[in-house]
């Protein structure tokens, strides 16, 4: 069946587990999600019991409510953002099913202009949901948090220029195994801090790995 991908597909990342489990017995693997993939695994966590599966995980800026994500890179600068992944996006859909049989209207792919237009005549149909409003409901990570049974470090910005601070989950949809981690700066993946200018200090990369360490 023509497919993509999508925020809310696990299915690669239980493959990747469970490849790494059988390859590494006895190793402990821990996984870290950036944006999109961010919601993918948090989604994948709180689907199924993964305990002995995944040791530790780290999701970094994301979408927990995909519809208002989209929204929100309708407006302001965010459309900058938006009409490059947009047009990348559309390159690469017109790229792979141009010679194939595709459930979407490949010479209507112009005319989609934001992420509601593309995730409802692409996304959608691509991955078997009706529709735009069908696929944000149902992959969004928010809903899943609850479910969490590992370990799981969220951060967080509130000036993400991506979506709005109202996707923020509140402490009582968080599992007693999720922390939260909320920065009033920080913007989209970005964390960086650092006092001499050209010599910045990667503050994300190396809080994940503390917090993986506690675990591992």
């Amino acid at each position: 069946r023509s497919r993509s991908y999508h925020s809310g597909d696990t299915g690669d990342i239980g493959f990747l587990v469970e490849h790494l489990r059988e390859r590494y017995p006895g190793v402990p693997v821990a996984a870290a999600g950036y944006s999109l993939g961010g919601n993918a695994l948090l989604k994948y966590l709180g689907e199924a019991d993964r305990t002995g599966q995944v040791q530790a995980a780290a999701a970094v800026s994301v979408p927990f409510v995909l519809a208002e994500g989209a929204k929100r890179l309708r407006t302001g600068f965010s459309r900058v953002y938006q009409r490059r992944l947009l047009n990348l996006l559309k390159r690469k859909i017109a790229g792979k099913f141009s010679s194939i049989d595709c459930p979407i209207d490949l010479a209507g792919l112009r005319q989609l202009n934001d992420f509601v237009s593309f995730d409802d005549k692409v996304t959608a149909p691509l991955h078997g949901f009706a529709g735009g409003d069908d696929y944000y409901t149902r992959s969004s990570s928010r809903q899943f948090l609850k479910s969490i049974n590992v370990p799981a470090l969220l951060v967080h910005a509130r000036d993400d220029p991506f979506m709005t601070v109202g996707v923020i989950p509140a402490e009582d949809e968080l599992s007693e195994h999720v922390q939260l981690e909320l920065a009033g700066t920080g913007g989209h993946i970005g964390f960086v801090s650092g006092r001499t200018p050209g010599y910045p200090v990667y503050w994300l990369e190396q809080r994940i790995i503390d917090f993986f360490e506690g675990y591992l």
